[in-house]
């Protein structure tokens, strides 16, 4: 699917020294959009990974739970429309695709209709905020396969940095953070905890990234933001062998341990996700959500970045960052911006790959 970025207005014009680039390709996850679409999207999700036909039925009652729907589509759809805007706005033309690696659409009949399109150099922004395998590095070889059978000079296409640290995702997040507070009585907001959740991945894989720093960076950043010192880091959607250590706390054991501490109020915060799609609905919102009633806790679900407007506008600013000759990288914090091109060595897949999460029996992916 193409997207126009704007019908009429100007063209950005460069010079000979600045890279150009004629489109943009939205690359996420990807999820079913009707009951039947259910089993076939997770048999993409689990190919080749033996998880039984047995659980993959039981997964399939979350989505059905759902209508059979994961939201994750649609939101990539509102987020390309906020995004055609803000290019219009700002005077820049570039059409913008739409691909997912297990659903449609598939990234490789995306990346074949670019390239009938005329396409010749296009960015891809890929829904994900840090760098591991998942995350990362997989979409890249996502990439590469769908380009292959194109010839090597036919499509070049080149990812956008990691933004867990730019200002416009942090304040995005801080935003998200303080309409969730808002939901609490005024007198209670002092003593509620802030537990921030990411997707946990298994720890050779996060031994062999960045991926728990650059969490930890993003959260400091945020609670900074709001005037806020005191956060937790917690994971969810856990998958795989119980024998295979993955990043803890889980979220569930996280809120077990709130009211010994005197604690009444929570606000959980999905950094680790750029869109509210199942994962955040399911291991959140029903169960985390659950867990917290039977303990005595308000929970408070805080928002994803979604289409907020610090977030579309910090995608176009990485898109006029790649289209200039010598830009200005927009980062936070103490790590500075990442790199635009991976090391051939980034982000490798370690042991104890991703498979059956409580949501989608291994859809689960930090990449969201």
């Amino acid at each position: 699917m193409s997207i126009p970025a704007h019908q009429n207005g100007a063209v950005v014009r460069f010079d000979d020294r600045a890279r150009a680039y004629d489109a943009l390709l939205v690359l996420s996850f990807g999820g079913p959009e009707g009951p039947d679409d259910v089993i076939p999207f997770l048999e993409n999700v689990t190919k080749g990974r033996a998880v039984p036909r047995k659980r993959l039925l039981e997964v399939a009652e979350h989505y059905q739970h759902f209508g059979g729907v994961s939201p994750i589509n649609d939101q990539n759809r509102a987020l390309i429309t906020a995004l055609a805007t803000e290019l219009e706005q700002h005077q820049i033309e570039l059409p913008i695709y739409f691909g997912n690696r297990n659903w449609h659409p598939f990234v490789e009949d995306t990346v074949r209709q670019m390239r009938e399109d005329g396409v010749r150099r296009a960015l891809v922004f890929v829904t994900s905020a840090f760098s591991s395998y998942s995350g990362c590095r997989q979409y890249r070889e996502d990439l590469a396969r769908a380009v292959e059978p194109l010839g090597a000079d036919e499509l070049e296409l080149a990812k956008l940095r990691v933004f867990y640290n730019h200002p416009g995702f942090v304040r995005a997040m801080a935003a998200r953070f303080e309409e969730g507070l808002a939901r609490l009585p005024a007198a209670r907001r002092g003593g509620a905890a802030l537990v921030f959740t990411a997707h946990s991945i298994p720890l050779a894989m996060a031994r062999s990234c960045a991926y728990e720093a650059q969490l930890r960076e993003s959260c400091g950043l945020v609670t900074a933001a709001v005037g806020i010192r005191d956060y937790r880091l917690a994971f969810q959607s856990r998958s795989g062998s119980p024998l295979v250590p993955w990043l803890e706390p889980d979220i569930l054991d996280e809120l077990a341990r709130l009211p010994a501490e005197g604690i009444d109020d929570v606000l959980v915060t999905p950094i680790g996700f750029v869109s509210d799609h199942m994962e955040v609905m399911f291991d959140l919102d029903e169960e985390a959500m659950a867990r917290s009633a039977e303990l005595g806790l308000t929970m408070i679900r805080v928002g994803t970045a979604g289409t907020h407007p610090a977030f579309i506008s910090m995608i176009r600013e990485l898109i006029e960052e790649r289209m200039t000759e010598h830009p200005t990288r927009l980062a936070l914090g103490s790590r500075g911006p990442s790199h635009d091109i991976c090391p051939i060595n980034c982000c490798p897949r370690g042991e104890g790959r991703p498979a059956t999460s409580r949501a989608t029996a291994g859809a689960g992916s930090p990449a969201r």
